[in-house]
This record gives C-alpha cells, structure tokens and sequence, in this order.
C-alpha cells in the first residue's frame, strides 16, 4: 500500500525522536490525561508560572517546527530536498486586545517573507480570530447592528485581511483563511468572498477554508461556484472535515438549538468526498487544498486524477500537519504530487493554545493516533529497536 512505506515517512527522523513520537501519541491518545492536562497547564498560565519545560522537549517539538523563522526554516529546507512545500504559520492564539490583533497582523506579514528566502514556501495562512475578535464577527454574522467601536473593529478586520492579500499577490504566494466556529463562519465567508472576487480573476491567491462536517457546508460550496462564475472570479478552496466538534455540540446543547455538524463520521466523511468530487470535475474554476490524513480519501482523489488524466501539475494540493500524516505527506511527494506540509512556530508560551487544541484535536479523531503510533511501532521494528 502506497502510504505504509514507513522507511521513507519516517526518513528525516532519528532512532530518538521516533521513540519519543510514540511516546507523545501514547500520551494524548488518552482523554481524561488530555484534559487534565489542559486545565494544569491552563492553571498555570493564569498564575504566571513558566510552563516551557513541559513542553519545548516534548509535544512543541513534536506539532511546531521551531521558535523563530531560522529554526522554521530549517525544518522547510529538510522538507524542500524531498519534494515537500511548506506553509508557515505564527501559531499564537493568545489575542485580547486592539493591539495584539496589530501584533498578530505584523507576525503573519513577516510569515509572508519566509517564502523570500525558500522558493518552497508557497502558501501562508492565518486564522481569522487572530485578525479580529469573535464577539465582532458574531454580531456581523447574525446582521445585527453595530456600535460605533465596533463598526471600526470591523473595518479593522477588513483592512487587515486585505493587508495580507496584498502581500501575498506582491510576493506570488497563496493565501489560505482558515476556518472558525459556525456561529462566526458567516462573517469570515462575507468578508474572504469579497476578498477572492478582487485577488482571484486569472490566478487563484486566496482560498476560504470549508469544514465539511457541518451539514450546510456542500450547499454553500455550490452556492459559492454560482456566485463565482456569476462574477467572474475563481475559487481557492482549502477542504477539512473540521476542527471544532466539542465546541459545536457543547453550545447547541447549552443554546438549545441543532448541532449544525454531523452526528457520525461516516457522514462527514461522505460530506467531504462528495465536496471534493464536486471541485474536482471543474477544476477550471476551482484551485482545491485537501487538507487532510484520511487515507481513503485521498485514494480517491488519486483513483480520480488518473482516470480522467488529470496532471499532477493541477491545482491539486494535498496537505497534512507536521508532526503527523507523515506516511501520507512524504509518499505523495516521492510521487510527485503537490504536497504541503503545515509549519506552525512562535514561542512556546504563545503557541500553548495551539498545541493544547491539537492535543484534543487527536483524542476526537477517531483511529488517527492509533494509525500514527501503527506506523511509529512498525518503523521502530524495522529499524530493530525492539
């Protein structure tokens, strides 16, 4: 099978950090510790108390590719000499005021100039709740009027996202919005469809990240193609299942209203490859980014490609997290599909809120961690470590 090859997954990581991966997975593979461990470290951040040592030798090293742009960019020069792109990523979700918002914006334009110095950088994402608050894109999702601060917080969050549009069509990148929680999504849609309209005439720059478990996602992405060939433009598309399950059930249930994301995953799943499906028989007005480490999934987007003699120069780009997936990522690339690999970095102490939600991330994606430490186990007995 094309993605059990664990010599070459595995091929940039020594006997120690393969052993200490596994270890790592062990760990957030158990729920109840995931969440212990969220409120200590959660506990200790509010008394502030140092939390570096849990982490920097351990789950950091594991989910982000370094502090600062020379220790990012060495793990994009690794990945470049095996046919692997990168995407970098100031991954702070520490945001509370007006001016962190400015701070965050400064961070994701100097992300931008990583791809000076590394050709494989291709893409540069950011997350909408680092640009602006989340109270602001709910009243502007549910239409609700504005008061005057807040209209100039909106305004703000325009101005910011079209700051970074323009860097990335001065520097030829490609620019991926990712996707929040429902009750803030419509905002963020508004405001990168607009985006996409202006920056997307002849070439794809921006992309809207669409999150296939919520039930109304494949009715918008038609929705969306008819406005796109209404107005002339083309659609960037970064496709997950999606990230926010617990929130979702959690504030339904509390708001007494229905949970807007499937109630299984083979429902997602299926949601998922029908939206795929759908892009990839007109791909002269879509550019797809498969977020993804589902195997299946990605088989069929292969069995797809080569039966209707689709190039693997397309605007086909296969994508999984690092620190993960890496039997997907590096097969893919030692075939020459476009692969890219997700860098996040930043201090640690900035960067605790994204490794605690890709901690429990894990615990909710059933059968990926047990894939994983398959895979680590098997390289392990390869390599005779036993």
């Amino acid at each position: 099978m094309l993605f059990d090859n664990t010599k070459r997954a595995f091929s940039l990581k020594s006997n120690y950090d393969l052993k200490k991966a596994l270890i790592i997975f062990k760990l957030i593979s158990n729920k109840r510790l995931v969440s212990l461990g969220s409120r200590i470290v959660n506990l200790l951040n509010n008394l502030n108390l140092s939390v570096n040592f849990l982490f920097k030798e351990t789950i950091f090293k594991q989910f982000c590719a370094g502090i600062n742009k020379k220790e990012t960019l060495d793990i994009v020069e690794k990945l470049s000499k095996v046919n692997i792109y990168s995407y970098v990523h100031y991954a702070s979700e520490n945001i509370k005021t007006e001016e962190d918002l400015d701070m965050s914006l400064r961070q994701t334009l100097l992300s931008f100039d990583f791809s000076r110095s590394n050709k494989n950088i291709s893409f540069v994402v950011f997350k909408p709740t680092s640009l602006g608050f989340s109270e602001i894109y709910e009243k502007h999702s549910l239409n609700k009027v504005l008061m005057i601060k807040e209209i100039e917080s909106l305004r703000k969050i325009e101005h910011r996202f079209k700051v970074c549009c323009e860097k990335a069509r001065k520097l030829k990148v490609k620019l991926l919005i990712d996707a929040e929680e429902s009750w803030i999504q419509d905002s963020i849609d508004i405001l990168t469809e607009k985006l996409m309209e202006k920056y997307n005439k002849k070439n794809v720059i921006v992309y809207t990240t669409i999150q296939m478990y919520r039930k109304d996602r494949f009715d918008y992405l038609v929705n969306l193609h008819r406005k796109a060939l209404k107005r002339n433009f083309k659609i960037g598309v970064k496709l997950v299942r999606g990230a926010y399950i617990e929130k979702e059930l959690n504030r339904s249930k509390l708001l007494g209203y229905d949970n807007p994301i499937y109630s299984t995953k083979e429902e997602t799943d299926k949601s998922f490859n029908n939206a795929v499906n759908f892009i990839l028989k007109r791909l002269e007005n879509f550019s797809i980014f498969l977020a993804t480490h589902n195997e299946k999934s990605i088989y069929n987007v292969i069995e797809f490609m080569n039966k209707n003699n689709i190039s693997k120069k397309s605007e086909i780009y296969f994508s999984q997290l690092y620190g993960m997936g890496d039997n997907i990522t590096f097969n893919l690339a030692h075939l020459n599909y476009k692969v890219v690999k997700y860098l996040p970095y930043g201090p640690i102490k900035d960067v605790i809120p994204y490794l605690i939600r890709r901690a429990e991330e894990n615990t909710s994606v059933s059968g990926q961690t047990s894939r994983e430490m398959d895979l680590i186990k098997k390289e392990i007995k390869r390599r005779g470590l036993n």
